[in-house]
């Protein structure tokens, strides 16, 4: 935390709880330092070893804790903070003990006045000053006397019941510290002459015990002396012995006690020489424990004596605050008047910035709003710039799919005349009338489009031309505000009618079926589709795993993606086409009335045959996408037929759809599940699709060139041979994009909706 954070309010409040940890530590640290080396002295060093590398790190951090809290702000007005040694405490050198200071953490007992920027902190440093004063004697003092605040001479309020003011109860409370610190100084006067007097006594004990060591010791040196003359005396002896010879039994006789009494006299100079070690050691520890014992009782002295100071200080520092917070309510009563009126003027500065942005919003959504009406005529004036151009009127669209649009399109007119309606009775209300808009700007931009591109029709390009018109001056009167109330779009919904009329008039002739045998056609042919359909998945649920039986490596992976994403697209196909005979029930059923369903599809018998057809498409599509899939797996197939096929899938369920969605309801559940079925089987194409673009990339990269062989006219040979090959498929491309175009062309002629698979969806 930075230096000017600890001067907030906040920072404060995260540091207070610092105070009482860094009063702990120091004790702590003394304890293990002495703790320590008591265990050096009793225990050899390499099985301290963990507890010296524990204590380095835990120094280190001690050591920086004491430094950042020394040089925070707040701690320097409330704690004098000791600082460490630069190095720590050598434990294997008993005589470093003596150099040890214990670090001792001071609480100043009186602040200086506090600056005008920490005025409002003034209580809480006051307070956390008291509390860290008080804390320990106070407990103390409720502990063996119990709560003294009950029986306070100085509780005016409990005596006669009436309310006081602030000044009062700071005056009574300054009274109740000062009789606190009064008592809190007896008790430590007490238990300081208490402490000095079981101090003295200790060190008479010490002293007493030091002189008896030193007794021993001198016993003990003087009875080491007397052993060691006495083996001189012996060595000579022995010496004298050897010399002699006056006999061999008498000297061995002689050696051998000597040995035996040699050996029992180095034994005591060893029990002896650990007695004298013993009692240096125990000389040592009395010596420090008497340093200790004078350090306690000169700490005692100065505490007693700072004590004192702060009595006097703190009686000086409550009369003088009293005054300063008297000045201070004064001052704070004058600024929250002042404050008052500057919120009075604020909020009626409030309420006309309200009044200025509500109107500038009103503005912003009306320019909005005629900017959308813009781009509605843009998208209709580029619609209506695309009739006259070659390229759109190419005959590609079925009549069925333009009426369709058209009917969307009235629709669509409709709606937005509801909704402008509304707009004009509350004008507030924009966010409901722009998706109208813009869905009607789209639909009549559809119909112009695909009007140009169903069949080569002066009269339909003219109507499209004419609709586009009048929705362009719908537009423009609901632009200008002086004709919003005369816009009307009877005009549009005619034209679109009318496109719809010579739309059904340029449909072509329909199936030569007889009427009667359409109902069960229609039977038939749903049948026969879901029967393909499932035939398909069967076949590709056997080839996989017959692939899986007898192929490996990447060709067991090539075909398991491409049969995988075939199964997927199966199912999708097969959930699509029990939607469609529920919906096509439903259809049945609500379009029938008394009649039976064979005069049903006989009375609709276009509608029949397009959904004849659609159903044809679909179930062909999968047996032919099958018939593909069972060819690439087995290496004589390409995947551009997997793609083809998808693509061709993918339309004809558009067609499927399209076709139901003529006779259905809009608001039926059916219809919906037959949207997602469709959505599902689109989105599994795509599925092949990208499946069989990843297989056959994975494939060209396995047989790929190896140019480490090759020579350099060998890869120019090649590389002129991949041109004339390029030359020859783009010259094959180019006629078969004609002969497609040709074939499409002719297509849409000769069978219209009941052949259209592939244009209708593109």
């Amino acid at each position: 935390m930075s230096r000017s954070v600890s001067v907030t309010a906040a920072g404060q409040c995260r540091l207070s709880p610092l105070i009482q940890v860094i009063l702990d530590c120091s004790h702590l640290y003394d304890y293990t330092v002495k703790l320590l080396f008591k265990l050096h002295s009793c225990l050899p060093t390499d099985t301290l070893q963990g507890h010296r590398d524990r204590f380095m790190e835990q120094f280190q951090k001690l050591k920086d804790l004491f430094y950042r809290s020394s040089n925070l702000q707040y701690f320097k007005r409330l704690l004098q903070i000791p600082q460490l040694p630069e190095n720590p405490p050598n434990f294997l050198r008993a005589s470093a003990l003596s150099e040890h200071i214990s670090p001792v953490v001071l609480i100043p007992t009186g602040n200086s006045p506090p600056d005008s920027e920490t005025l409002v902190e003034t209580d809480d440093l006051v307070g956390m000053d008291s509390s860290s004063h008080q804390n320990i004697p106070e407990n103390k003092f409720d502990d063996i006397f119990g709560s003294s605040f009950s029986n306070d001479p100085f509780n005016f309020s409990s005596q006669n019941g009436m309310a006081r003011d602030d000044k009062d109860r700071l005056i009574e409370q300054l009274y109740k510290e000062i009789a606190i610190l009064r008592d809190d100084l007896g008790n430590f006067k007490a238990e300081s002459h208490r402490l000095v007097s079981n101090l003295k006594g200790r060190i008479q004990e010490l002293e007493a015990e030091l002189a008896e060591q030193k007794h021993l010791r001198e016993q003990a040196v003087d009875e080491n002396e007397f052993l060691r003359t006495e083996l001189e005396e012996l060595k000579r002896q022995r010496q004298d012995t050897e010399k002699a010879q006056k006999s061999l039994t008498e000297i061995e006789r002689k050696s051998v006690a000597n040995e035996q009494r040699y050996t029992k006299l180095k034994e005591k100079y060893a029990e002896l020489v650990q007695s004298h070690a013993d009692l240096l050691r125990k000389n040592a520890e009395v010596t420090k424990q008497v340093t200790v014992a004078r350090e306690a009782l000169g700490d005692v002295e100065r505490s007693k004596k700072e004590l004192e100071d702060s009595y006097q200080r703190v009686n000086e520092h409550t009369q003088r605050k009293a005054q300063e917070q008297i000045h201070q309510m004064d001052e704070l009563q004058g600024a929250l008047e002042s404050r008052q009126q500057e919120l009075q003027l604020l909020q009626s500065s409030i309420d006309t910035s309200k009044q200025d942005c509500l109107r500038q919003f009103k503005e912003l959504e009306e320019g909005f709003l005629q900017r959308l009406m813009q781009e509605v005529e843009g998208i209709i004036h580029e619609a209506l710039q695309q009739l006259d151009e070659p390229l759109y009127t190419t005959g590609s669209v079925s009549t069925d799919f333009l009426i369709s649009r058209t009917v969307a399109a009235v629709d669509s007119t409709e709606k937005l005349d509801e909704a402008w309606k509304r707009h004009m009775s509350n004008t507030s209300d924009v966010n409901s009338l722009l998706p109208d808009l813009v869905q009607f700007a789209h639909r009549i931009s559809d119909v112009i489009m695909q009007g140009a591109q169903t069949r080569t029709s002066d009269k339909l390009c003219d109507s499209c031309r004419t609709c586009g018109t009048e929705a362009l001056n719908y537009i423009s009167s609901l632009k200008d505000k002086a004709m919003q109330s005369e816009a009307n779009c009877s005009q549009i919904t005619a034209m679109l009618k009318h496109i719809a009329d010579i739309a059904q008039e340029l449909r072509p002739p329909s199936l030569d079926i007889k009427e009667e045998e359409l109902g069960d056609l229609v039977e038939k042919e749903m049948a026969a589709t879901a029967a393909a359909v499932e035939a398909a998945a069967s076949r590709i649920e056997e080839m996989l795993k017959k692939s899986r039986t007898d192929d490996t490596g990447l060709k067991l992976q090539v075909n398991e993606q491409i049969l995988g994403s075939c199964t997927d697209l199966m199912q999708g196909i097969q959930a699509l086409i029990l939607a469609s005979k529920d919906l096509q029930k439903e259809i049945v059923e609500s379009g029938s009335g008394a009649t039976s369903p064979k005069e049903f599809y006989a009375r609709n018998s276009r509608w029949t045959e397009g959904l004849i057809s659609a159903s044809k498409a679909v179930g062909w599509g999968a047996t032919v996408m099958v018939d593909a899939a069972d060819l690439v797996v087995q290496g004589q197939g390409k995947f551009e037929d997997l793609i083809v096929c998808s693509h061709e899938i993918a339309a004809s369920t558009a067609q499927l759809v399209a076709a139901s969605k003529v006779k259905a309801d809009k608001n039926s559940s059916n219809l919906t599940r037959l949207q997602q079925a469709s959505k599902v089987v689109n989105h599994n194409a795509a599925g092949v699709v990208a499946s069989t673009k990843s297989v056959k990339s994975q494939v060209e990269e396995e047989d790929a060139m190896d140019f480490s062989s090759m020579t350099l006219t060998q890869i120019k040979r090649q590389e002129m041979d991949s041109q004339v090959r390029v030359l020859e498929l783009e010259s094959q491309l180019q006629k078969e994009r004609e002969k497609l175009g040709d074939l499409r062309k002719k297509h849409y002629e000769l069978a219209g909706v009941s052949e259209g698979w592939g244009d209708a969806a593109e």
